[in-house]
């Protein structure tokens, strides 16, 4: 008997039935060339002031030396993450909206599969490390310089980076094995493992409990300990005796639970529960491109210490001990 040749990823296209395909058309929503137009214009603006955001809260974090402590340097990472996250879909998309021809090729495919999902993993450990280090600003403040130490701020910093990536790493190579010759039309706006996988020719359904069981890990594992974190910090908030002591440390871990709340909340919603193809496409679109231009509003609107590096970018110039 001979044995069947099976070939993967964009080879599998090359030996099909039809003829040589390189390329993945994104539907979108194609089929309302209305809402494509509306979804071009809001879409635009996002980006533009996820851009100019997220800049400003990375050039006033390294100027300013009452901001060089660990919140901001998390904070910093956070805003870098963001901007390389929506650029890696914004631009692509916003062509892809006005273009007749919606499509991007296979290693295109790929390479923002890969960066999407190392990103987007990413961020899902930093929020937790913050989590922490806000744990230890308020129920340890007269040690947290200590605890939360430059040397192990950049390790867990580097950590969450590099689980990003290997966590990417290994669900892009598995994608990129899938035999897929079937239509090479993705229904979404991007590339994404879920729309990849119904293109496969044969059956994905060990591979998609395998991503399902990742996405529980990579999303609900940190929330459980941003939960604990924010268990341990409503405790402490409460013991405190001024209503203004409370109001303080209230005010220094709200934003942060904000950001927390916007991102798993829709991350969920999209990863671990069924809803319409559709429905998902939307709201997928709110946590990669509207979380990112809210993180600096939510983290800058009430913070008194942003205000005063903004004004000091402005022309004041105070200066005060760094951390490190």
């Amino acid at each position: 008997m001979t044995q069947k040749k099976v070939t993967y990823g964009k080879a599998a296209w090359d030996e099909g039935n039809q003829s040589a395909v390189d390329e993945f058309i994104l539907l979108g929503v194609s089929d309302q060339p209305w809402l494509e137009l509306l979804l071009f214009v809001f879409i635009l603006i996002c980006y533009i002031l996820t851009l100019l955001g997220n800049v400003t809260i990375i050039v006033i974090s390294r100027l300013d030396p009452r901001l060089h402590t660990p919140m901001y340097f998390f904070l910093s990472n956070l805003s870098f993450l963001d901007l390389c996250y929506t650029t890696c879909l914004s631009p692509l998309l916003l062509v892809t909206l006005l273009s007749t021809r919606k499509s991007i090729s296979w290693a295109g495919c790929m390479v923002q599969l890969f960066i999407a999902l190392a990103l987007g993993t990413s961020e899902c450990m930093l929020l937790a490390v913050m989590a922490y280090d806000r744990y230890a600003a308020v129920c340890h403040p007269l040690r947290y310089m200590t605890i939360m130490s430059r040397p192990l701020c950049l390790l867990v910093a580097t950590g969450s980076w590099l689980s990003g990536l290997v966590n990417s790493l290994a669900q892009t190579v598995l994608t990129m094995q899938l035999p897929l010759c079937g239509q090479n039309h993705i229904d979404h706006f991007f590339c994404d493992q879920p729309g990849l996988f119904k293109l496969a020719c044969v059956d994905t359904s060990f591979m998609e409990t395998e991503v399902f069981s990742v996405s529980v890990f990579v999303l609900v594992v940190p929330v459980s300990l941003i939960l604990v974190s924010y268990g341990h910090i409503v405790t402490a908030v409460l013991r405190i005796r001024s209503a203004e002591g409370r109001r303080k440390a209230f005010n220094t871990c709200a934003s942060h639970l904000a950001v927390v709340s916007i991102f798993f909340g829709t991350a969920i919603y999209v990863y671990l529960q069924p809803q319409s193809r559709n429905q998902g496409k939307i709201i997928s679109l709110f946590y990669t491109l509207v979380t990112p231009m809210l993180n600096p509003l939510i983290y800058t609107l009430r913070n008194k210490e942003v205000h005063r590096a903004l004004r000091k970018v402005l022309g004041i110039t105070p200066t005060t001990k760094a951390w490190g």
